[in-house]
C-alpha cells in the first residue's frame, strides 16, 4: 500500500475529523469563558465587579466588561432607586398553629408556642396579628454582596424587633380599633395610630444603622412599611358575642322603657278616668243630699216657733212608732235621771 492510500484511509480522515471537531468545541468554549462577563445590564439592575473577592466597581445599566470567573465576579443588584417589597413571615401564624387552632378543644390545649405564634402582646395586656410588609432600596452594594443570602433573613428579625417593641409600647386602641366606645371622643386615636407605620421604619433603620457602625451592616435603608392589624380569631369572636350582648341588653331595656312608658300612660289614663268619676258622683251625692235636707234647712229658717211645734207633733208619733220601747223624762224636773247602765 502507497503512502497517499494511507493517509486517506477511512480511519485516518475520522481521526482528523473528531481533532477538528474537539479543535472547534474548545475554541468555542474558550470564547465563551472569555466573553462570559461581558453583559448588558438592564436599566432595573446594576452590577457588582468582584476582582479576585474584592469590590472593583460597580457597573449602572448598559454594557458591562469584565474579566471572566475566577478573576472577576460580578453579582447583579437592584438599581439604586428600585424599591424592593418584603413581607415579614415571622409576624404571622405558623401553619401548623393554624392547623392546630381548628382542631383544638378544651379536652387537648395548645401549647405556649403554637398559642402565641404570630400574636404580639400590647401595652395593655392585649393581644394583636400584625401583618407587616417592608419596601427597601440598596443603598451599600458592597455590603449587600457580602451578607448574600443573610440579608432577608436578617432583615426579617430586625422588623419581628421593632415591631415587638412598639406594640408593648402601645396600647390596642393605638394599633388598631378594637373599642370604639372608649375612643369615640379622643381626636388624636387615629393619629397615633397612623404614627406606628413611621415609627417603625424608624426602629429598623436605627438597627440597621447599630449594625452598619459595627461593621455588619446589611447595606439596605427601609422607605416605606404597611401594616395591616387584626385581633386574634378567638378575642374577634369574644368581642362579637360582647357586642351582640350590648344590642340585645340595649334592645331589651329599650323595649322596657317603651312597656314602661304604656303603663304610665295607661295609669295616668285610669287615674284621669278615677278623677271623673269621683268628681262626678260627688256632685251627684252632694245634690242628693241638698235635696234631701232642704225640707230640714228651709224649716232651719222658719221664725214661726208654732209651726215647728205643729210639725214635731205631727212628725213625731210615726218616729215613736218605729221604737220598740220609749223613756220620756220631765225637762222641768230633775229628780228623775236616765244614767246608762243603771237599773230603774
Amino acid at each position: 500500500m502507497s503512502e497517499r492510500e494511507s493517509l486517506d484511509s477511512p480511519w485516518i480522515q475520522a481521526g482528523r475529523l473528531t481533532f477538528l471537531a474537539l479543535y472547534a468545541v474548545t475554541v468555542l468554549a474558550a470564547l465563551a469563558w472569555a466573553f462570559s462577563n461581558v453583559r448588558q445590564i438592564d436599566p432595573q439592575n446594576r452590577a457588582v465587579v468582584l476582582h479576585f473577592g474584592a469590590l472593583d466597581r460597580i457597573q449602572n445599566a448598559g454594557l458591562l466588561l469584565a474579566w471572566p470567573r475566577p478573576f472577576e465576579q460580578v453579582v447583579l443588584l437592584p438599581a439604586a432607586d428600585r424599591v424592593i417589597e418584603r413581607r415579614v413571615e415571622n409576624l404571622l401564624r405558623s401553619d401548623a398553629a393554624t392547623q392546630a387552632d381548628r382542631v383544638a378543644s378544651f379536652a387537648t390545649p395548645l401549647s405556649d408556642a403554637l398559642a402565641g405564634s404570630g400574636y404580639l402582646l400590647t401595652g395593655d395586656a392585649g393581644v394583636v396579628q400584625l401583618d407587616v410588609r417592608v419596601f427597601y432600596k440598596v443603598t451599600e452594594p458592597y455590603a449587600f454582596v457580602l451578607q448574600g443570602d443573610h440579608v432577608l433573613p436578617a432583615l426579617d428579625r430586625l422588623v419581628t424587633r421593632s415591631a415587638v417593641v412598639l406594640t408593648a409600647a402601645r396600647d390596642l386602641d393605638t394599633i388598631l380599633v378594637a373599642r370604639p366606645e372608649l375612643i369615640g371622643a379622643d381626636n388624636q386615636a387615629a393619629e397615633r395610630r397612623e404614627r406606628l407605620r413611621g415609627d417603625l421604619v424608624r426602629g429598623i433603620n436605627q438597627r440597621l444603622a447599630d449594625l452598619a457602625s459595627t461593621g455588619l451592616g446589611l447595606g439596605i435603608e427601609v422607605t416605606r412599611v404597611d401594616v395591616q392589624s387584626s385581633l386574634p380569631g378567638p378575642a374577634v369572636n369574644a368581642f362579637n358575642a360582647v357586642l351582640t350582648a350590648s344590642q340585645q341588653a340595649d334592645k331589651a331595656v329599650a323595649n322596657a322603657r317603651t312597656d314602661a312608658e304604656k303603663l304610665t300612660q295607661t295609669a295616668n289614663q285610669d287615674a284621669d278616668r278615677a278623677v271623673q268619676v269621683a268628681h262626678a258622683q260627688a256632685s251627684e251625692r252632694l245634690a242628693n243630699a241638698q235635696a234631701q235636707t232642704a225640707t230640714v234647712a228651709s224649716l232651719a229658717q222658719v221664725k214661726d216657733p208654732g209651726l215647728l211645734l205643729r210639725l214635731y207633733r205631727e212628725r213625731l208619733p210615726k218616729i215613736l212608732g218605729q221604737a220598740g220601747s220609749v223613756t220620756t223624762v220631765d225637762p222641768k224636773d230633775d229628780s228623775r235621771l236616765i244614767i246608762q247602765g243603771a237599773e230603774q
